[in-house]
């Protein structure tokens, strides 16, 4: 890359990874006491509370919550508690990475699309970071071996929402969740673009 379009690329990556990890942070040491609670099938399940006792925080109510949950899968949850996601999902985002890189030097990301890329690097990163670093900041686990804590590692979402109309209750995601969903729209516009455009010029 060159100077300019690298200084480009942090200019969008770093203040989008670093307001991602100072609002999971602002999360895990407010909602930092640790419950144990059971499902209908009576399997166990931890949540968190802050000190006073609280499990969220409502920006509206019954709509839009702060909360803390721990996702070591990926969207929706798939592969959440899975002895294998850990591993899976620590190895998936570092070939992420490498693909939006080859990608780019290719010329792929042109017209809107140009804008995915950074904001795929940060979404990437932001949620590769939890993975590396929060397993060793769990209290239980502090006595745990190097790779226990490593494969406890998880990623911090906390923004809860709530469709009213249909009543249902969107999975939780965080700041990197959303770069990354912005960024697959953008690249589908721009395909979409694309399509159109060939068609007209073919007709």
């Amino acid at each position: 890359m060159k100077n300019k379009t690298v200084l480009w690329f942090l200019m969008i990556v770093v203040p989008l990874f670093v307001f991602d990890q100072i609002s999971k942070w602002w999360v895990v040491l407010h909602f930092h006491v640790r419950k144990l609670g059971y499902t209908k099938d009576n399997e166990v399940v931890s949540y968190w509370e802050n000190s006073e006792g609280n499990s969220h925080i409502a920006l509206i109510e019954d709509s839009f919550n702060i909360i803390r949950v721990h996702n070591q899968g990926v969207a929706f949850g798939l592969g959440n508690g899975t002895s294998w996601a850990p591993v899976v999902f620590l190895i998936v985002p570092f070939i992420a990475l490498i693909v939006v890189t080859v990608l780019w030097r290719k010329n792929v990301f042109v017209g809107v699309a140009r804008y995915s890329a950074p904001l795929l690097i940060a979404g990437v990163v932001g949620n590769l970071t939890d993975r590396l670093t929060q397993g060793f900041y769990l209290e239980h686990l502090r006595e745990g071996s190097f790779w226990e804590r490593l494969s406890a590692g998880y990623v911090v979402d906390f923004i809860d929402v709530t469709i009213p109309f249909i009543d249902y209750r969107w999975p939780s995601f965080n700041v990197a969740d959303s770069c990354v969903c912005i960024a697959a729209s953008l690249l589908f516009i721009s395909g979409w673009k694309d399509t159109s455009q060939t068609q007209e010029e073919s007709s």
